[in-house]
């Protein structure tokens, strides 16, 4: 039986070209420290897909949440905003089974499709009376839901500072040390 999600980690923002980057650091060094390296770059690409979905879609405004979650051998990633319109996959070009010539040269319209390929699964589904959340999961390595490896840590404290306006994460997590913290602030995340 499960009593617990194994990690979580939630951080608030608003989804500006200049702030995804920040957040694909912070989200990377998270991974890390959870033991989680090979999912670093399927989660960073998909995160960025979202959050520029984000940028570009969301109405009335660009404020979001960025989740992970990490329950047994599955990890989520789920971005919440305050549009309540549901995205939908861009279809092929009618009578074009892979989209024509044309869609190789497309420069935008892939944001789901890279999602859905890169992932074990993915969704949208509304969020309140005026949201929504996009999801894509993964599965994690073995080890990174094994209490011998990994131990009771939920994550690293960090002080919200410049584009983050609140972190939280679940309620009577015990913390361990902040070990990662320092590798952090040199990446230039700019906490």
């Amino acid at each position: 039986m499960i009593s617990e999600p194994s990690r979580y980690y939630a951080v608030e923002l608003q989804a500006l070209p200049s702030r995804i980057g920040q957040i694909r650091r912070i989200v990377s060094a998270h991974l890390r420290h959870w033991r989680l390296d090979d999912l670093v770059d399927p989660v960073g690409l998909g995160l960025t897909e979202l959050l520029s979905n984000v940028h570009r879609h969301a109405q009335p405004d660009k404020e979001c949440t960025v989740e992970l979650e990490l329950l047994l051998d599955r990890l989520t990633v789920s971005v919440r905003d305050n549009d309540p319109r549901i995205p939908v996959a861009a279809a092929p070009a009618a009578g074009e089974p892979d989209g024509g010539p044309e869609d190789v040269l497309a420069t935008s319209g892939r944001g789901l499709a890279i999602v859905g390929a890169l992932s074990d699964s993915w969704g949208a589904r509304p969020q309140g009376a005026s949201g929504k959340v996009v999801w894509f999961a993964l599965t994690a390595p073995p080890c990174a839901a094994d209490p011998a490896v990994v131990g009771a840590e939920a994550g690293f404290g960090l002080v919200p500072v410049g584009p983050v306006v609140s972190y939280s994460r679940l309620a009577g997590v015990s913390l361990g040390a902040p070990a990662e913290a320092p590798a952090l602030a040199a990446s230039g995340a700019g906490v």
